[in-house]
């Protein structure tokens, strides 16, 4: 038998993985897994600079976040992504975020 309110740890290989699969073709030729590796780095170091623990601005908090890692990965010379491509990846990972708590 299962418990229905296990939660299972996060993952970097596992999310990086899920991540690369959820992407279009498109999207999974122009983000190798190094870089979701940087892009799930910078998701970590944006919410350890930031405090966002009101979750009424969720929005306005997604749109700082896309352009943290759009001008870190420029800076940084990973990439020069478009926002949506990260929009794309943010989605991907929040997918996976959401296949870990199989039970509510």
């Amino acid at each position: 038998m299962s418990n229905q309110n296990e939660t299972f740890e996060y993952d970097d290989d596992v999310a990086v993985e899920f991540i690369h699969n959820y992407l279009p073709q498109d999207l999974k030729e122009k983000f190798s897994e190094d870089t979701l590796y940087y892009i799930l780095d910078l998701i970590c170091e944006f919410y350890e600079k930031n405090d966002y623990l009101d979750e009424d601005d969720e929005e306005k908090e997604e749109k700082e976040l896309i352009t943290f890692i759009v001008q870190e990965a420029r800076k940084d010379a990973i990439g020069n992504f478009l926002p949506d491509d990260i929009l794309m990846v943010l989605r991907a990972e929040e997918a996976y975020i959401n296949t870990l708590d199989v039970g509510d």
